[in-house]
């Protein structure tokens, strides 16, 4: 009875955690789409000339909102009365969207102070928060087709699921740690495809603010032409901030080389304004290049990508020291297409229709951004990532170590000694050999005297026996009283010639200080020999 009540309070549970984050995913689209509405609602009412009624104004709330997801729109009151495509997204407006529902992913599973409450899993949440967003994004998609800025339903069908989803995807990841593929070929490709799209992305800012500040005086006549009031000036401010990131995108896209398109028969590229631009009067637009052939000034642009994909490929090089050249050379690779596809995402997004005719093609064309990037990746940022791996295994490759001076041993000098004081010796070596002992002490073979021809011996070289013939035991260096006195005079051992041998000259000598710890016992001799 256990297993079975556990297990359905374990699928209630999960049923009711996937159940929350799917309100989740609606609560965020509301905050969303609320703010935006107050937004609008506060712009309406501080203008002196409303054109339209409280409904007009959640219409255009609504438009907006869709067009901060990617949805294209098509602007109804137009003045020769045809429809005319909006599709330019304010990439500033998308900010708070795609972070509400980042948010809302990754308090999904976060725990936070209760950690007993059930979670769904990674999968589930993504599916239930960005399925509770959805159903809100269907009900503003219906509701903006009666009012004069409703949506494309097949960019609505297509934009609206890759960025929520793109969006939950990204905070499930967050609460999850921000893990990193196992391979790591894979983790390092993703981090300098981060740094490498940072890099280019900051690189497009600065050139359109040094480009904006150098037409400045146009930029501020275009801004007050738009609008006398400050209520009209405030909306214009603040749509100039929201395309700000357009603007960082569309100097990324100029770097490459490809430019962007100023209408169906103009491009802009570094090499110069080629066509007729069809401009509008607007503040950030005051900052394009005139027309005619690119000067130094123009081609200077190319050092922001240049150097965005020598940061690429220094950072695959530097992870890379330890690997082959062709899994360097692949990493390189696959961080130039990764940011390749990123920037195509990111053109896709930042151009679009303004209107009909001649404004239908505006902005950087995405499949020729990306590959681009991809191109200058691969020429410069594989390069660069083979040179600095090259580089950087020199510190990985082992120093030689050096050699140390061979020691002279001075070998006259110690014989010399050794034939100076024999008696000590040969006591010191007999009293080593009685006792069992000096196996492992130290041992000098020049220091060795030669026993004399009557001393018995045991075996062992230099050792004399210990037992007298009275059966006592005699110590070294004293004479039994039992034994009997020799008669005759010993004859004094003679000294061993002193050896004039240089050892360290043999290549197959090789010097120890101990003796071995054992010694191999050498067979009896036969008695019948």
């Amino acid at each position: 009875m256990t297993h079975p009540t556990e297990h359905s309070l374990v699928q209630g549970g999960r049923s009711a955690a996937l159940a929350t984050a799917c309100v989740r995913g609606g609560v965020a689209a509301g905050l969303g789409l609320g703010g935006l509405a107050v937004l609008v609602t506060a712009a309406w009412i501080s203008s002196p000339f409303p054109d339209s009624g409280p409904g007009g104004v959640l219409h255009v709330a609504a438009g907006l909102w869709l067009l901060a997801h990617g949805v294209d729109l098509v602007r109804t009151d137009t003045l020769s009365g045809l429809p005319a495509p909006l599709g330019v997204v304010p990439m500033l407006v998308a900010v708070l969207p795609v972070w509400l529902v980042h948010r809302a992913a990754r308090d999904t599973l976060d725990p936070g102070d209760d950690g007993d409450r059930p979670r769904p899993s990674p999968s589930g949440a993504v599916a239930a928060v960005a399925g509770g967003y959805l159903l809100v994004a269907a009900v503003v998609v219906v509701y903006s087709e009666s009012g004069p800025l409703p949506a494309e339903l097949i960019s609505a069908g297509f934009w609206l699921p890759f960025v929520v989803f793109g969006a939950a995807g990204a905070g499930v990841w967050t609460a999850l740690g921000r893990p990193l593929p196992g391979q790591r070929q894979a983790a390092a490709a993703l981090r300098a495809t981060g740094l490498g799209l940072v890099t280019l992305c900051g690189g497009g800012a600065v050139l359109a603010a040094v480009s904006l500040a150098w037409h400045a005086g146009e930029a501020q006549t275009a801004f007050t032409g738009l609008a006398g009031e400050w209520s009209g000036r405030a909306a214009i401010l603040l749509l100039v901030l929201a395309l700000l990131p357009n603007a960082a995108v569309w100097g990324a896209a100029y770097g490459l080389g490809p430019g962007f398109t100023l209408g169906t028969g103009a491009l802009a590229t570094p090499l110069g304004l080629a066509g007729d631009p069809a401009v509008p009067s607007f503040p950030l637009l005051a900052a394009l290049p005139v027309e005619g052939r690119g000067t130094w000034t123009h081609w200077a642009a190319a050092s922001f990508p240049l150097l965005a994909t020598l940061v690429q490929g220094w950072r695959v090089g530097r992870t890379a020291k330890g690997w082959p050249a062709r899994d360097a050379a692949l990493t390189a690779l696959a961080a130039a297409w990764g940011c390749g596809a990123v920037v195509a995402v990111l053109a896709a997004v930042a151009g679009g229709p303004l209107g009909s005719g001649r404004l239908s093609a505006f902005g950087p064309v995405w499949w020729q951004a990306g590959a681009a990037t991809v191109l200058w990746g691969a020429c410069v940022g594989v390069p660069m990532a083979l040179a600095v791996r090259a580089w950087g295994r020199r510190a990985l490759r082992p120093k030689p170590l050096p050699v140390p001076a061979p020691a002279n041993v001075n070998a006259n000098a110690n014989a010399t000694a050794s034939a100076t004081t024999p008696a000590t010796a040969s006591a010191s070596v007999g009293a080593g050999a009685g006792a069992g002992a000096g196996f492992g002490e130290p041992f000098d073979l020049e220091a060795q005297p030669d026993a004399a021809p009557d001393a018995p011996s045991d075996g062992l070289p230099g050792a004399t026996s210990g037992v007298t013939p009275g059966g006592g035991q005699a110590s070294a260096g004293k004479p039994d009283p039992g034994a009997p006195v020799a008669t005759g005079k010993a004859a004094a051992p003679a000294p061993r010639p002193a050896l004039d041998l240089d050892l360290d000259d043999d290549p197959g000598y090789e010097p120890y200080d101990y003796l071995p710890a054992a010694w191999e016992s050498s067979p009896p001799p036969d008695p019948k020999a």
